[in-house]
């Protein structure tokens, strides 16, 4: 029997609240349409993009890669207006007409069984893989391409990921989890505690597509999300999010893309690789984004247990029973998925300061913005809307959002005149910036002023540095401008 207890825990704890559909279509009934399918964060996925016959929207080329010549891009695309050769030597963190789509960021992710005993809910930073397998399990053949996703709160896996590695059904408990979406919700299960780890693209062989886990890091004594059968919705993507990166230091190299082509998917992104906190060979950027962990106050990561002792205390069970006579518990699976705890719950990185500007309006020293791997997308909320006078009724764009219930939804997007956002070394500046307008709910309360996706940095490469639990550094965005004729690229 199913207990009781939901946990609403959104995907990436984003759950969109407007969309200003009503008043988008006497305006874009002419316009012309582009399927395009987009990671828009929290499960949400961009299915097709409107604009105005006579201004296409700018979208990323994909840049050369070990597997994909230039000849062979698909020629649908917009490619972006160029960059101006002039900007880029006076402020080499200027960016010109960034594209609607970044990057995104997928990684090999690995499971074994390796758990603390019962009663201790914290996780433990694991530099190896270590732990068994679940039963059946090639870990060689049987491994999963997620995201890796600043934007989740708690670590997520699709169903049909969870089945091939071996996570569903034998490690589900009886515990559920609600996901929330832009146009519903879907129920997921929570997991036994585990072992989660990850490498770039580069661990997996592109040949034979055999994993080497050699350089794999993670976590274990985790509780993660699971997609349940989703029959005719969309199966949830697998994200590995904040509750990985804070305590590791990330390298995301936008100068070395890398493809897998797996059962008729392509997966093209940058060559990730994870380093403890810490590690001297880790490299580093001099230009610094300043992020913080918020809520303030985490501690650990960990989940949340079940005490379900009945109505009356122990329900009429023997406490030597309930301990197993070892001192360690035997029924206390987890009722949560493991997230970042402290003051307040399922902390993740925002970016201190925003400053944001179209026309005569502006929207100044904005602290509500969300980093988000997992987003391809720039998005603003309806606060900063108001302050720059964006019209829901007059968009520029607008996309088509599928929620994780597989309904599409619109979305009105706009071309910002400048987002600027200031860094130890040079300001990290970008002009005529695409967004999306969505209202996202906040980890702390009411809805975020916007997230700051991928697309803004689809020419740098960049160091997600973990931290921001107590008595830790706070965690940084470091960036790197790709040189334009980089080694790999001219390939």
């Amino acid at each position: 029997m199913k207990r009781a207890n939901l946990i609403r825990t959104g995907l990436g704890f984003l759950l969109v609240l407007l969309t200003f559909a009503s008043a988008l279509a006497a305006a874009t009934d002419d316009w012309q349409r582009q399927d395009v399918d987009w990671q828009a964060g929290a499960g949400r996925r961009i299915k097709g993009i409107h604009y105005p016959e006579d201004r296409p929207v700018p979208v990323r080329s994909p840049r050369p890669t070990r597997a994909t010549r230039p000849d062979r891009r698909d020629a649908t695309f917009y490619a972006a207006p160029s960059r101006s050769a002039t900007a880029v030597l006076a402020n080499e963190m200027l960016v010109e007409s960034p594209p609607v789509d970044g990057f995104v960021p997928w990684i090999a992710v690995s499971v074994t069984t390796r758990r603390k005993a019962e009663l201790e809910f914290e996780a433990d930073v694991e530099t190896s893989v270590r732990g068994s397998y679940p039963s059946g399990v090639n870990p060689q053949i049987d491994y999963i391409i997620g995201l890796f996703d600043t934007g989740a709160s708690a670590h997520v896996m699709g169903y049909a990921d969870g089945r091939r590695v071996g996570v569903y059904p034998g490690l589900l408990t009886a515990s559920e989890t609600i996901v929330s979406g832009v146009t519903g919700s879907v129920v997921a299960s929570v997991t036994q505690p585990l072992a989660v780890f990850i490498g770039g693209l580069g661990a997996i062989d592109p040949e034979t597509l055999l994993l080497d886990s050699s350089t794999m890091m993670g976590e274990s004594n985790v509780a993660i999300m699971v997609g349940q059968n989703p029959g005719t919705f969309p199966d949830l993507p697998t994200a590995i999010g904040t509750p990985m990166s804070v305590y590791y230091t990330t390298v995301i190299r936008n100068d070395r893309m890398l493809t897998v082509e797996r059962e008729d998917e392509t997966f093209t992104a940058p060559d990730i690789r994870v380093y403890e906190t810490g590690d001297a060979q880790a490299p580093r950027f001099a230009n610094v984004i300043p992020l913080e962990l918020r809520p303030l106050g985490g501690i650990s990561v960990q989940y949340i247990p079940t005490l379900d002792l009945g109505m009356g205390g122990l329900g009429g069970l023997d406490l030597d029973d309930i301990l197993g006579g070892d001192g360690f518990a035997t029924d206390f699976p987890p009722a949560s998925p493991s997230v970042i705890i402290g003051n307040s719950s399922q902390s993740l990185f925002f970016v201190h300061s925003v400053d944001l500007y179209d026309g005569v309006r502006s929207a100044l020293d904005k602290d509500r913005f969300m980093l988000d791997t997992g987003a391809q997308v720039t998005v603003v909320g309806s606060r900063i809307a108001a302050r720059l006078e964006l019209d829901p009724s007059e968009p520029e764009f607008e996309v088509e959002i599928q929620g994780v219930t597989g309904d599409i939804t619109m979305a009105p997007g706009y071309y910002l005149d400048a987002i600027d956002i200031p860094a130890l070394g040079q300001w990290f500046q970008a002009r005529q910036v695409p967004v999306v307008l969505l209202d996202i709910s906040s980890p702390e309360g009411g809805t975020l002023d916007g997230i700051i996706g991928m697309n803004l940095f689809v020419d740098f490469n960049l160091i997600v540095r973990g931290g921001g639990l107590f008595l830790e550094e706070d965690p940084a965005l470091e960036l790197e401008r790709v040189a334009p004729n980089s080694e790999l690229n001219a390939e």
